[in-house]
């Protein structure tokens, strides 16, 4: 006799198996299903699928975000796909009820807990960049008005914290990774836990590492435009001849090449900050409902473990 509907995630949607069928085999069948926590590809519930097409999407997102022309504001609207996603398949019956006072749920309203507080402190750690950015920005113009000691030296201060705000998303986005790894660990190690928990416990662990996954190269993304800013800061005040050196020189040809490059690197940094500026603009409104949808998705499952 098959598994009945209750025990599986899969939602059949055809007729029964015939009870002629041997028993044997019936009993291998279940029992090859029991060992794989991967979900049936045969038949399978609309939701699961659409859940997994937009697991999928952010998994490549994530793989491809370090390229140059990848914005971190997609992989937000990846993020933000899954979890309208997921939320879609907590409202079935079928997988509340699968869910139901499974010792997994602990493991995974954990994961998100993990998720919510690191996009918590990204957002946090967004505000900070913004202010460092403005501030780098407005000393480099003012040096470039007033080339003197004192607004160079501003300039530098405003640049290391740049690359201090640099640094925190840095190690926000290799703390995040670690959320991928636990939720899936005890799926594995689930001994006691029904078909129907393991199936359901398995497509949230990988919606779990994917958001994880996704959220690091974001992170990373940000973390990467930024530097790609302060290092062009850098480069534009580096080897920059004082202001009385430059006047003896500016007879020879040579000083001129030397202040048109100089002019240029300045261009090119502002340029780097405008981008810096724009991204960290269309990362805010993202930010904020990427957060927002994994606390509403911790709160689901927290509904549906205490229901």
């Amino acid at each position: 006799m098959a598994p009945s509907f209750g025990r599986s995630i899969s939602f059949p949607l055809s007729p029964a198996r015939s009870s002629s069928k041997p028993r044997a085999a019936a009993a291998a069948a279940a029992a090859r299903h029991v060992r794989s926590i991967s979900l049936p590809s045969c038949r399978a519930h609309p939701l699961l699928t659409h859940l997994q097409s937009t697991i999928h999407a952010a998994r490549s997102w994530a793989a491809a975000a370090a390229e140059p022309t990848t914005s971190p504001s997609s992989g937000l609207a990846h993020l933000d796909a899954l979890h309208a996603a997921l939320a879609e398949l907590l409202l079935l019956p079928e997988a509340r009820a699968a869910l139901l006072h499974s010792a997994t749920a602990e493991c995974l309203l954990d994961g998100f807990l993990v998720l919510a507080d690191a996009h918590g402190a990204f957002q946090e750690a967004l505000l900070d960049l913004k202010r460092h950015a403005a501030d780098v920005q407005a000393a480099l113009r003012r040096r470039r008005r007033l080339d003197h000691q004192a607004t160079t030296t501003r300039l530098a201060a405003t640049v290391r914290a740049q690359r201090h705000a640099e640094k925190d998303l840095a190690r926000l986005a290799s703390s995040v990774r670690a959320a991928a790894k636990f939720p899936a660990q005890l799926v594995a190690g689930s001994s006691g836990a029904s078909v129907a928990e393991i199936e359901v416990a398995a497509v949230l662990a990988e919606a779990v590492a994917a958001v994880a996954s996704a959220s690091a190269a974001v992170f990373s993304a940000v973390e990467s435009v930024s530097s790609a800013a302060s290092t062009a800061v850098i480069a534009s005040s580096s080897k920059k001849p004082a202001a009385t050196t430059l006047i003896s020189q500016l007879v020879t040809r040579s000083s001129k090449t030397a202040a048109s490059s100089d002019e240029d690197k300045e261009m090119a940094a502002l340029d780097r900050l405008e981008r810096l500026d724009e991204c960290i603009a269309k990362m805010e409104a993202g930010s904020d409902r990427v957060f927002r949808s994994i606390l509403h998705t911790r709160v689901a499952l927290l509904n549906i473990h205490t229901c």
